[in-house]
């Protein structure tokens, strides 16, 4: 995949009330935010973890990628992702949640091949939803808008994207299995490849 300047940032700064320590929870035998790291590594393209604090030592182990400290720890990933692209240089970011582990090579290059001069960001789409935490973003584009959106009271990353000029492209539902609760992580493990 070349989609020029571009890196990938995944989002590991939550508080994971519902599910502690949800990111050390074994998917396809190793910790779950290590299966979306080896995921975002196949790509070939630089990748960062933006995180709000220390990571727990079984994992940091593992990372061999620069780890970027949230200005705002628990403040949202709209926050996260401002503060990433405010650490970075890179024209464009995908960002990716720590939480997603079926996110593939193949929808980062989905995203890319979608990309076109004219846009801000490009979203993934399935079942008539956005996945704004799996999508490719113009840094200069967030850096611009985000502060914007936070400042409105509407720090979703739903707010981010109605702000920016952006293309949504259809991936399969199967790459979208966000494990926020013991009963995620459990219906992920039998739906394992």
């Amino acid at each position: 995949m070349n989609p020029g300047d571009a890196a990938i940032v995944i989002l590991a700064g939550g508080r994971a009330t519902r599910f502690p320590g949800k990111l050390e929870q074994l998917v396809d035998g190793e910790p779950m935010l290590l299966r979306v790291y080896s995921n975002a590594r196949a790509t070939g393209l630089p990748v960062y973890v933006a995180a709000g604090a220390d990571l727990p030592p079984s994992i940091a182990a593992h990372l061999d990628v620069p780890l970027l400290t949230d200005r705002w720890p628990h403040g949202g990933p709209l926050r996260a992702l401002l503060s990433a692209c405010e650490q970075l240089a890179h024209a464009r970011v995908f960002v990716v949640a720590g939480d997603e582990p079926r996110v593939a090579a193949d929808a980062f290059e989905t995203l890319a091949d979608a990309w076109r001069q004219d846009l801000e960001a490009v979203v993934c789409e399935h079942d008539g939803r956005i996945e704004p935490l799996a999508a490719l973003y113009s840094r200069a584009a967030v850096l611009r808008e985000a502060p914007a959106a936070i400042a409105s009271g509407r720090d979703a990353m739903h707010a981010l994207i109605e702000r920016l000029a952006s293309r949504r492209v259809r991936v399969s539902s199967t790459c979208f299995v966000n494990v926020n609760t013991p009963e995620d992580w459990a219906r992920l493990a039998r739906t394992s490849p």
